[in-house]
């Protein structure tokens, strides 16, 4: 707590509040001495220091530049004129929009409307929460782009006609109507305050974090093996003749767009979810957007398989081949 009164007054709202604690070996310092300090003498106090009295505006400022050097992420708030130099040189700045002055919001990044300390703390969570947006789509979109890119590049290659087994309207369904849907579904979770439990990101810590590349990389080698086992042995499980029949050649590439996209619906579940967490459908009943889009989905793709005929290219497909379509696609979600 950084403050222009008296140290008295300082320590005391600072031992209510639960800033101050010296049996944690917690550290009150005035404004005079505190810009008297050497650097050498700064490194070994600054980051026990918990409250500092009667300071000046070039002592925060001074405070927020050192704590930034040494690596740290730094928000302040503030609400007077005098708080204007380290509001402009911290991180992240929050003013007061009643009681503040127009310097201290001129230097702030964010204005607390309401002067509500809560509203701030509101903030962070909203703002957790659209960063985990980001990265829940992310993690959604380059498994489908990965899996999609690759199928179509090797059935492409085998295929004596370099046919892939994916057509481009097909592709079109999956890219830029499953996904601008999911986006929109991954996007619109609410914030919880079980997001104010973990520890803060570092600063320059990747968008994509390890445990989301092993979700990416392990649902898209799961759905490669899965489609290209449907499309090469489909044959033999299904005893379909697609080398003498082009009806049988139509009714595999149908199974395998149909896999890959239930893949997809299931996949959607499991990117509501970041970290090693195992249930994926927590707090769903409160996003009605998701489901809603989850339902048109499945909707759409139902139409397109039984109904698309010539403009998707496929054909119905009878009760076993939806059995397997759909389950091949739950088996996503373990």
């Amino acid at each position: 707590m950084v403050t222009g009164d008296n140290v008295l007054t300082a320590r005391a709202i600072a031992t209510q509040c639960g800033i101050y604690t010296p049996g944690m070996g917690g550290i009150v310092l005035e404004g005079p001495k505190f810009r008297r300090l050497s650097p050498e003498q700064m490194d070994v106090i600054i980051p026990r220091l918990q409250v500092l009295a009667r300071s000046s505006p070039e002592d925060k400022r001074m405070l927020v530049e050192w704590l930034r050097t040494h690596g740290e992420v730094v928000s302040v708030t503030g609400d007077g004129t005098n708080d204007g130099p380290a509001l402009k040189a911290a991180n992240v700045g929050f003013s007061m929009g009643i009681a503040g002055t127009e310097v201290a919001k001129e230097a702030s990044s964010i204005v607390v409307m309401d002067d509500n300390f809560k509203s701030i703390v509101r903030a962070c969570m909203w703002g957790r929460a659209v960063n985990d947006s980001v990265k829940k789509f992310l993690q959604f979109q380059l498994t489908v782009n990965v899996t999609a890119v690759l199928i179509a590049f090797v059935s492409s290659i085998v295929d004596k006609e370099q046919k892939s087994v994916f057509t481009a309207v097909q592709l079109l369904w999956i890219n830029l109507i499953m996904d601008t849907f999911a986006a929109l579904a991954l996007a619109t979770d609410p914030p919880s305050e079980t997001l104010l439990d973990r520890y803060p990101e570092k600063q320059g810590s990747p968008l994509i974090t390890f445990t989301m590349w092993k979700n990416i990389i392990g649902q898209s080698i799961f759905q490669v093996v899965v489609c290209f086992l449907t499309l090469y042995a489909a044959d033999d499980i299904f005893h379909l003749h697609t080398v003498e029949s082009s009806y049988d050649m139509l009714v595999l590439r149908t199974l395998v767009f149909n896999t890959f996209a239930w893949m997809q619906i299931f996949n959607e579940f499991n990117c509501r979810v970041l970290h090693n967490e195992v249930n994926c459908f927590k707090g769903m009943q409160k996003n009605m957007f998701f489901l809603g889009i989850v339902l048109i989905s499945v909707v759409g793709q139902v139409i397109i398989i039984q109904w698309g005929g010539a403009a998707f290219q496929t054909t119905a497909l009878s009760a076993k081949y939806w059995a397997f379509s759909i389950v091949g696609g739950f088996v996503s979600l373990p």
